[in-house]
């Protein structure tokens, strides 16, 4: 308990503009990390006194912005099939990628168009990937900063005003913040667990079925 009082001490001693923004660079890349323990905390900070959340929501779509982007030049220059490679390899694997979710967002922006990229940033499954096909329609960059830009925009507003809300109400759940804060940690340690082992299992018998398919065709 107190190792994990401490931790969360120091973070939000260190959480500030350019954390916010760097937190969620990564968050909008392919590489797991939730919004969800960055913005609401650094709501809660500014609604102490700490910062300002106008300057909080602007840091964290800074912060989208830089991770979207990173996705829509990497998908660009790639091309579809080294991202789908990638995305299949043990790396992609250890980021929680697969050509499933790959494909699952492509299928995604294919059916809803430019502005997939504003409501994918509200959709839990397809948010940090959206632009990933995005980058490999060649969408206008325009489009791509603006749709985006408005999309992470309305997500980070939806989270401040949640770390504010918590904030306000601290003093009925604040003896439990602890207690929540592990329950959270371990949930989301038991769901990156499970998703792993999912794409995994789901990973061999892909290569099962296709070793048979070829066993059957010859």
């Amino acid at each position: 308990m107190e190792i994990i009082q401490t931790v969360v001490d120091w973070y939000m001693v260190n959480l500030n503009y350019f954390t916010v923004a760097l937190l969620m660079a990564i968050e909008s890349s392919f590489i797991p990390f939730p919004s969800e323990v960055v913005i609401p905390f650094a709501a809660y900070k500014a609604a102490q006194g700490g910062l300002n959340v106008f300057g909080v929501i602007i840091a964290g779509t800074i912060g989208a912005l830089i991770g979207a982007l990173f996705n829509y030049y990497l998908s660009l220059y790639l091309g579809r099939p080294l991202v789908y490679r990638f995305a299949d390899s043990r790396m992609g694997r250890l980021l929680l990628l697969s050509k499933d979710k790959v494909q699952h967002a492509e299928d995604y922006f294919i059916r809803n168009g430019n502005s997939s990229t504003f409501i994918g940033r509200l959709v839990p499954a397809v948010r940090q990937l959206i632009s990933i096909p995005a980058g490999l329609a060649r969408m206008n960059i325009r489009n791509f900063l603006l749709y985006t830009a408005a999309g992470a925009g309305l997500w980070n507003i939806i989270l401040a005003v949640v770390g504010y809300f918590v904030y306000e109400l601290r003093d009925k759940i604040l003896p439990y913040v602890g207690h929540l804060l592990i329950v959270l940690g371990i949930v989301f340690v038991v769901w990156l667990i499970i998703r792993g082992r999912l794409n995994r299992n789901k990973n061999k018998n892909a290569g099962g079925e296709s070793g048979q398919d070829s066993k059957t065709g010859s």
